[in-house]
């Protein structure tokens, strides 16, 4: 005859690694956003906005209140790249 409690053991096993995995893609998440939450419905301006955040402070959901943007920010840019390139095959 089964004892009652014989599947608390798996269940507690099985719990435990919806727990673990949760966790863990939580903990993923957070380190890719770097802290904030994640971004839903994103539509071109946000996408060059943050193109601009990253040439202005190395990280996609890094923002800089400085009204001055750095000197490496003249030469960091895909614009100048993309003229050169097309200036060498037209």
């Amino acid at each position: 005859m089964p004892v009652p409690f014989e599947s608390f053991i798996p269940f507690a096993i099985m719990s435990a690694m919806f727990v673990v995995t949760g966790t863990g893609i939580q903990f993923a998440q957070n380190k890719r956003n770097e802290g904030k939450g994640v971004r839903y419905s994103m539509d071109d301006w946000d996408r060059k906005m943050m193109a601009r955040d990253k040439q202005l402070t190395g990280s996609i959901r890094g923002q800089s209140d400085k009204p001055v943007a750095p000197e490496e920010f003249k030469i960091n840019s895909v614009w100048k790249v993309y003229d050169s390139f097309r200036n060498d095959f037209l």
